[in-house]
């Protein structure tokens, strides 16, 4: 799937000569040399992305990209910096696959609105990049950051760890420097988990924020895109480029969205901003645990006042949620697919049936070391009585019963909690191993409440994030909190050393 072809860069830019500082660099607001900028970021895929020892994050980038920044200086919020996109969303230049070899013909030639949207501000589409197929919906049993499109992406800080997903290949590039920013998406830590795991920033906005539209579907109650970079400023940059509203997607319509969701950041502050702190989902880790433990501590010293909070939540939440997550699948799951144009070779899946049988037919590519359990329930997750039931059940407990009882009753503008744990090692035969009860995103992604995960440190060397979750709509309260707390943080971020891990 990788395009090799590189563009001609000799008339428009010089390569950069120090691509680890270019992979720390924070871009900033104002001066940006996109042309330079580019050219070291292609330089970056070429060294880092392929061969034995590559990271494999990127499975397709732009031979013209080069041209494509020269002619977005200037324009829009971005100015003709580079992202780098999740294969689950479409753009005209290549097939959309979502990590599947049952799509890999789906050429639809067309951008989806949010991609529209990029570029309009001056982004530069860069390339694709790998996924956990299906966005992980497949099995109950897979490797996260592995399709058969573009096999299994590594973790640029232990290239034998994992790199989360399922937006693995968006995570991983951003943490190499590959890219100014990329975009994931999220149905349940699919944005959150990899950049915590890749330590880099991770924005799940609140759903409804960013277009679906020719995005491969898994929930509209749960999908969303969401920007992927270095620092929360950028994010809130990408985020401000690609949110808008799109008459093709109902949630977008009405909703409460920024123009310009940088604004006020360079300047936020955390004094007096009161936190919740979810003593109850830190995990049995005692290194995360010190590593958040001092991530409050540079909170504390800046003004923020941190309200210890206790809360179990209702776990009919998780229950009905994975029955509305398959329910949806396969409806929606249909309707992209008899949205797409009939492929120029071979048979064009029309529903999540025939996804089904193209596995079964390919088993020996698709399913060596997972199988599809996920797609059969969803196949026959049909009574849609039940589903409405479990929807608004899980809604319910999600947003009013937890998250927002949370935020009234102690009187907090957010909760923060870990994100994840560090970076497990990958292993296709075992599958995932997410190493304990760490983090609090699952109401968010639940209930369509921002989310945020910034780098707070590292556990032997292995990067560490930590959540700011806000109520619906306060995307832009949650960021500035987020990007007060970087300015704050005082733990030394580990760099990528695109080596198997080794107890130094």
């Amino acid at each position: 799937m990788r395009s090799t072809t590189l563009f001609s860069l000799a008339a428009l830019c010089v390569l950069c000569t120090a691509p680890m500082a270019l992979a720390h660099r924070d871009a900033g607001p104002d001066a940006f040399d996109a042309l330079a900028d580019i050219g070291a970021r292609v330089e970056r895929i070429r060294q880092y992305d392929d061969g034995p020892q590559g990271i494999h994050a990127v499975i397709a980038y732009s031979h013209t990209a080069g041209f494509k920044a020269r002619d977005a200086i200037g324009i829009g919020l971005l100015k003709g910096r580079s992202v780098l996109v999740k294969d689950n969303i479409e753009t005209e230049e290549w097939p959309t696959t979502a990590g599947s070899l049952a799509l890999a013909d789906n050429f639809t030639r067309r951008d989806a609105p949010l991609i529209a949207n990029l570029r309009r501000n001056g982004g530069v589409v860069l390339g694709k990049t790998n996924l956990s197929e299906w966005a992980n919906i497949r099995d109950d049993n897979s490797t996260s950051g592995w399709s058969a499109v573009g096999g299994l992406t590594r973790n640029p800080h232990a290239i034998d760890r994992n790199a989360c997903g399922s937006s693995s290949g968006s995570g991983a590039a951003i943490a190499a420097g590959m890219a100014w920013g990329a975009i994931g998406t999220e149905t349940n830590g699919s944005i959150t988990c990899p950049a915590s795991i890749n330590g880099i920033v991770g924005f799940k906005p609140s759903v409804g924020l960013v277009s679906r539209t020719h995005v491969v579907p898994i929930s509209s109650t749960q999908d969303t895109a969401g920007p992927m970079t270095r620092t929360v400023y950028d994010a809130a940059l990408l985020l401000s480029a690609i949110a808008g509203e799109d008459p093709a997607d109902p949630a977008t319509k009405g909703v409460p969205r920024k123009a310009d969701y940088t604004e006020g950041l360079r300047t936020a502050s955390l004094d007096g901003v009161r936190v919740g702190v979810m003593r109850k989902q830190l995990g049995r880790r005692a290194d995360v645990r010190a590593v958040f433990e001092q991530a409050l501590a540079d909170m504390e010293a800046q003004g923020a006042v941190l309200v210890d909070i206790e809360f179990d939540p209702n776990p009919e939440m998780y229950r009905d949620s994975f029955t509305v997550l398959k329910f949806e699948l396969r409806e929606e799951m249909g309707r992209y697919l008899a949205s797409i144009p009939k492929f120029e070779r071979g048979d064009t899946p029309r529903s999540l049936a025939d996804l089904i049988a193209f596995n079964e037919a390919h088993a020996a590519e698709e399913m060596r070391w997972f199988g599809q359990s996920i797609f059969l329930e969803a196949e026959a997750t049909t009574d849609r009585e039940a589903y409405e039931k479990a929807r608004a059940n899980a809604l319910r407990i999600a947003g009013p019963e937890t998250l927002d009882t949370i935020f009234a009753e102690n009187d907090v503008a957010l909760i923060v909690a870990p994100t994840r744990g560090p970076a497990w090692v990958s292993d296709l035969v075992n599958g995932d191993n997410y190493g304990g009860s760490i983090g609090f995103g699952s109401p968010a992604a639940i209930a369509g409440y921002p989310h945020l995960t910034v780098p707070m440190g590292a556990v032997e060397r292995l990067p560490v994030g930590i959540s700011f979750i806000g109520p619906k709509w306060a995307d832009h309260d949650v960021l500035k909190t987020g990007a007060a707390y970087e300015r704050a943080r005082t733990a030394r971020l580990p760099a990528p050393s695109f080596k198997r891990w080794s107890a130094e």
